[in-house]
């Protein structure tokens, strides 16, 4: 086992999460409770990584943040450094690529709240940001839950995006998946399997975390349906 690519897969794996949850939350929101004109668009662009072939995100990333472009100059006078294979790079290319697999499930969650609520929030003066703190996200717990593990659980496997835009330097961006690569393409099987296994339990406990909550919005309307009743 290559401790050190490890580590650095859950590193990337964690902070790209991080990040993921602080877009993928206002950013749901206004997707599920605004009406712009542009909302589909933003929709589209969102989505955009489920069915783009990772190679070629990784392909145009690495064109964009490389010294050819005049954003990547920019980037690298600021840093001192190139984006392009570093782990900043690899991170911003996470974010990217992880991007739908945080914003679909909590804009969903968002959507499936009842009006009623977001409605009486509303008219009792709540600003959206305070709308967002203490209606939104408490109500639709599992679905934060959801995009936070499947963000987590995509970046952990991540290998086209990965590859284009970090290569393979160990230390820096050397992830699990680039040396699983390395392994099977060396013929080594016994340790391909060992690494494949670890992703493998690791990815089904994680989903199992996902199904075995059960839903608080279900739950909260089970329990407003039965007072009702009782009542």
């Amino acid at each position: 086992m290559d401790w050190q690519a490890l580590a650095l897969t859950l590193k990337l794996a964690a902070l790209t999460t991080a990040i993921l949850l602080c877009i993928a939350v206002p950013l749901a929101a206004w997707l599920a409770l605004g009406s712009s004109r542009w909302r589909v668009l933003a929709e589209a662009v969102t989505g955009l990584p489920l069915v783009l072939p990772p190679t070629v995100l990784g392909f145009y990333l690495l064109v964009l943040l490389g010294p050819r472009t005049g954003f990547g100059r920019a980037i690298n006078a600021a840093l001192g450094h190139p984006l392009a294979f570093s782990f900043a790079g690899l991170v911003v290319g996470s974010v990217i690529y992880s991007l739908p697999f945080a914003v679909q499930p909590i804009t969903a969650g968002f959507a499936a709240i009842d009006g009623s609520l977001i409605d009486a929030a509303r008219l009792l003066g709540a600003s959206p940001v305070r709308l967002v703190r203490t209606i939104l996200v408490p109500l639709a717990g599992r679905s934060l839950l959801t995009a936070t593990i499947l963000s987590f659980l995509h970046t952990l496997g991540e290998f086209g995006v990965v590859l284009m835009l970090g290569g393979d330097i160990p230390g820096a961006t050397r992830t699990l998946s680039i040396v699983l690569f390395n392994q099977v393409e060396g013929f080594d099987y016994t340790a391909a399997n060992r690494t494949a296994v670890l992703l493998l339990i690791f990815c089904v406990l994680a989903l199992v975390l996902v199904y075995a909550r059960p839903s608080s919005l279900n739950t909260g309307s089970i329990r407003s349906r039965d007072g009702s009743r009782n009542g």
